[in-house]
């Protein structure tokens, strides 16, 4: 029981503020255009891990497909519920303003607005990382294996996810490291949902199948409905061929992972 339980600390710690640290990294050191190469291997990461992966492990056990098909109906409804309540969501646009220099009259009603959204974003994230952290939990308490796969998947949605996060926030707050603390402060709520995760489930072991579909639920909706909306721009061939590679590169990654566990 130890183990598991360091193991859930030391995957969700890495996917909620590790994921955080790289996004302020990859923030100073990449321009836009390649945020866009990261959405697309963050959408192939989350598909390969839903479809590849939670979902078979969950298929495997002795509960009702039938049972299973509409717990992953629900949970893309529920997700979607909570996108419109933006709680769920990873569309920030990033790099894009909101147009706070349009008047110098607007200058206190943008700085009031910046500073309502900044606590909307920490908000959301908080929920979302609680979240993420109990589905992490219960990947882990199916098999090693299949928790590091949601780890890699969550770690890499969320990177280019927090891109936009720290731009609004630091539009907002006006600190660039004070930023940075509060959104590494809502990346470590997926501990906590990783630990309550754990003992909501620990003696409920039967629930482990649906978790595992709510998960893959997640993570479908986020690649489907926030990442690859994002690409969905007219392109040229060349571009469009990279962020199809890129997409490919997200599933190569997360199977590779994957089997790495498996023989190790």
């Amino acid at each position: 029981m130890a183990i598991t339980v360091w193991t859930i600390i030391a995957g969700t710690l890495c996917a909620g503020v590790g994921s955080v640290l790289l996004a302020a990294l990859l923030a100073r050191a990449l321009m836009a255009r390649f945020t866009q190469h990261l959405l697309s291997l963050s959408a192939g990461a989350l598909l390969a891990t839903a479809f590849l992966h939670l979902l078979p492990e969950a298929f495997e056990s002795d509960t009702e497909p039938h049972s299973l098909f509409l717990t992953l109906l629900l949970g893309l409804v529920f997700f979607f519920l909570l996108d419109k309540a933006e709680l769920w969501h990873h569309g920030h646009e990033h790099g894009h303003g909101h147009g706070s220099h349009d008047h110098p009259d607007s200058q206190d009603e943008a700085s009031e607005s910046g500073l309502t959204g900044s606590w909307a974003v920490l908000t959301g994230d908080s929920v979302h990382a609680f979240g993420d952290g109990v589905l992490v939990a219960a990947a882990f308490m199916t098999n090693f294996s299949l928790g590091v796969a949601a780890s890699v998947a969550v770690l890499a949605h969320e990177i280019p996810h927090h891109m936009g996060d720290l731009a609004v926030l630091q539009r907002g707050l006006g600190q660039g490291r004070q930023a940075l603390f509060k959104l590494c402060m809502a990346g470590g709520v997926t501990v906590v949902g990783g630990l309550a995760g754990f003992f909501l489930i620990k003696g409920h072991e039967t629930w482990l199948p649906f978790l595992l579909v709510v998960a893959s639920s997640s993570y479908v909706y986020v690649a489907l409905a926030d990442l690859i909306p994002q690409l969905q721009k007219r392109l040229s061939a060349s571009a469009t061929a990279m962020q199809v590679l890129w997409l490919f590169a997200g599933i190569a990654m997360v199977t590779a992972v994957v089997q790495w566990m498996h023989v190790h």
